[in-house]
């Protein structure tokens, strides 16, 4: 089956097929696959795969996103880090993480050039979908990259329009996951620096080590 990036084809209805290897999420199209398994500590939620991240086979691989960069330099990746020994974590590093607690999925799995090419229907179509891998999933911190993917996943998700799309902790909760929101990682992003994306991971990692049982360090998981 092919699709055609957002403007194009549409995916058909019931995208996500059997895993080929346990936590792995594929799709009958071109996309990235999501990395998740039951009770992981954070799964982060991306808007949509960049067609350079699918080209590449990693999400958030291109060079100039922030992400891989600022977890690196984050409290949140030091166990992380300190297990493989090395400083720096890189986009080939994504499904090695879920052997230390953390998944990736995004709101919208159709990809595009840039996050500002999708539009309401990609938000209305996909974000139900999310709401439901994460119900399956049940990771206790679902971190949304930017106020544009949660906005869709609070209008079209969770029937909630009119709350406030702030960074930070949310107030809502679906089931027993939390829901954090960070600054978008994109160089397209001018409003947050390096350093604020690094400040945003710290807040995050402080959050999981405050949950009770705890969750963070998420170190050794045997999967």
């Amino acid at each position: 089956m092919s699709v055609r990036p957002v403007g194009g084809a549409r995916p058909a209805a019931g995208a996500v097929t059997n895993p080929p290897d346990p936590g792995i999420v594929s799709y009958p199209f071109p996309t990235l696959p999501d990395y998740l398994a039951p009770g992981l500590a954070l799964v982060f939620v991306g808007i949509n795969p960049g067609l350079y991240s699918v080209q590449r086979g990693h999400h958030f691989a291109r060079p100039t996103n922030r992400f891989w960069p600022a977890l690196s330099r984050s409290a949140l990746s030091a166990p992380i880090r300190a297990a493989l020994g090395r400083e720096r974590l890189v986009p080939e590093d994504d499904r090695a993480l879920l052997a230390f607690g953390i998944g990736f999925t995004n709101v919208v799995k159709v990809p595009s050039r840039q996050a500002s090419d999708l539009r309401a229907r990609d938000f209305a179509e996909w974000a139900p979908r999310l709401r439901e891998r994460l119900r399956a999933y049940e990771p206790a911190v679902a971190c949304f990259q930017g106020i544009t993917g949660w906005r869709g996943f609070l209008r079209y998700a969770l029937a909630r329009p009119e709350t406030p799309a702030v960074l930070g902790l949310q107030p809502l909760r679906l089931g027993p996951t939390h829901l954090f929101v960070v600054p978008s990682p994109s160089p397209a992003n001018a409003n947050a620096t390096l350093e604020d994306l690094i400040g945003w991971l710290d807040r995050l990692a402080e959050f999981l080590g405050s949950c009770r049982p705890p969750v963070w360090p998420g170190v050794d998981r045997g999967r």
